[in-house]
């Protein structure tokens, strides 16, 4: 059969590794059974071919876009009213059928997808998107993906099933915080609390209704406006992002559920990563991470430029498939990357894929986390990204603590993150050797033993413990200077060692 445009489906029963491990063979039996029984004529009813079972998963061939999505999207109601949970991938694009199997790039980029999307929903990648009918399937971004074997980053959509809605960060933050104002066609407008979110609920896209409801708002800023629709026309989808304004895919009844859902309130240990060194003393000093450091570029003929991606609990990697945010660092300066539909600057939210140039006092917002960008006013460094974490230390007076990758006891571990993925070279002999000897960032920055820590007399000797790998003070008027040798630094003030920002702080008693 000769090569064909097609969009390629996956299906994989979810938890099907833990049902194996918990079930004997007559109840697998009766599971794959269930599962085939569920499967096929689903997708044979959205005019799909089976071109390969495994059992707890399927392949399969549609020659239309639409039919594949709407196929994964009828599944998976139909899986979970049968007490069954399936995940669907799909990816569209030349395939050649070679005795009964499948080959081609949309088959490798489906079952990638298929890797990366939870149970119960449909995933599928940009050539689907701009393959099938926009305004029949429901759907919003999910982020960018790194896919083993897929080159660059891969966007990634969701079909949204009529029985759920995802809600934007800022719409969920809004719903916690009780600043989410929901504006309905046949009710006037409620009152505005300071800084609110406004979803508009009910109302016809592109509509004239809608319109007026928007003149009526008071001057806000586009960010805060979102609409709630189901199906939406890409041209009336288009001028409403177009003009700043966010989206809420789903239906009322959905939305409402996903806005109550947030605003129920959780009680729980939110836990500490606290180490105390010693029991029954008073602490003199606390010290903590405060944030990501950021090197100036080019760095010795070795290093052109890097980035990091931000993942969940507010952690910084080299580079992560699952990304929330990455920020890049160029000698044209310090960028941020929507990898997520979380991201915001400020109240704005930024786009998947936008890049923005940061600039002083920016504040980058991912979900709860509040990231605050501020320039440095001298090199080596470009600017540091301020967001405290919990993982800290308690120091007694005239006890000694130490910062390194590999500290001694009683200290702070320094990151020490593995990879240059993150990493662009310089060219020449000088970055081939560094690329060659496995050269990080945390490692040419921050050795394993950097610096010591000693409260004293209401401040704090800080002393430097590596030759060739600096340690900084950042003093409240902005300035670094580095610490050659045992210094005086007074509480409240920051250290900067290698691409980590320490706060030297006053503890709470």
């Amino acid at each position: 059969m000769p090569t064909a445009t097609r969009t390629v489906v996956f299906t994989d029963l979810a938890n099907y590794t833990a049902s194996v491990s918990r079930s004997n063979r007559e109840a697998l039996r009766d599971l794959l059974r269930s599962h085939e029984a569920l499967v096929i004529p689903t997708l044979r009813r959205h005019n799909g071919r089976v071109v390969k079972n495994l059992g707890d998963s399927f392949m399969a061939l549609f020659d239309s876009a639409t039919d594949a999505i709407r196929a994964g999207l009828d599944l998976v109601d139909t899986a979970a009213a049968e007490g069954l949970s399936i995940r669907i991938s799909a990816a569209t694009g030349d395939v050649e059928e070679i005795e009964g199997d499948a080959f081609g790039d949309a088959v490798n980029l489906s079952a990638r997808i298929n890797s990366k999307t939870p149970a119960d929903e449909v995933w599928f990648s940009e050539s689907t998107f701009h393959c099938m009918n926009q305004a029949e399937i429901p759907w919003d971004r999910v982020g960018l993906y790194t896919l083993k074997g897929i080159a660059g980053d891969v966007p990634v959509y969701r079909a949204v099933p009529s029985s759920r809605a995802w809600l934007p960060e800022q719409v969920a933050l809004a719903a916690r915080q009780h600043t989410l104002v929901v504006l309905r066609p046949d009710q006037p407008t409620p009152p505005l609390p300071p800084e609110p979110i406004i979803l508009a609920l009910g109302f016809t896209p592109g509509g004239d209704i809608l319109r007026r409801a928007v003149d009526s708002l008071p001057v806000l800023d586009p960010a805060c406006l979102y609409l709630a629709a189901m199906h939406i026309a890409p041209g009336d989808r288009f001028s409403w992002e177009r003009d700043g304004h966010g989206l809420v895919i789903g239906t009322p009844d959905a939305i409402e559920d996903a806005i109550i859902e947030q605003q129920r309130v959780v009680t729980q240990d939110a836990g500490s990563n606290t180490i105390i060194l010693d029991t029954g003393f008073n602490a003199a000093l606390e010290i903590c991470y405060a944030g990501l450091a950021l090197p100036a570029v080019p760095m010795s003929d070795v290093v052109g430029g890097y980035s990091y991606d931000l993942v969940e609990h507010g952690q910084w990697v080299n580079a992560s498939d699952q990304s929330l945010a990455r920020i890049d660092v160029s000698p044209a300066g310090v960028f941020v990357i929507a990898t997520s539909t979380r991201v915001a600057i400020g109240d704005r939210p930024v786009r998947l894929r936008e890049r923005l140039e940061l600039r002083d006092g920016a504040m980058v917002r991912v979900g709860d986390q509040v990231h605050r960008y501020q320039v440095s006013l001298s090199d080596p460094y470009f600017g540091f990204l301020l967001c405290e974490t919990p993982s800290n230390i308690l120091v007694a007076e005239g006890q000694r603590a130490e910062l390194g990758r590999e500290p001694a006891h009683p200290g702070l571990s320094l990151p020490d993150r593995r990879g240059q993925a993150n990493i662009r070279w310089c060219a020449g002999a000088r970055a081939a050797r560094a690329r060659e000897s496995g050269f990080t960032l945390d490692r040419a920055l921050a050795g394993r033993h950097q610096v010591a820590i000693t409260p004293r007399g209401g401040s704090c000797i800080v002393e430097p413990l590596h030759e060739r790998c600096p340690t900084w003070v950042w003093r409240v008027s902005g300035e670094l200077a580095r610490a050659a040798q045992a210094t005086p630094v007074p509480i409240g003030e920051h250290l900067i060692v290698g691409t980590t920002v320490i706060a030297l702080r006053q503890p709470i008693r």
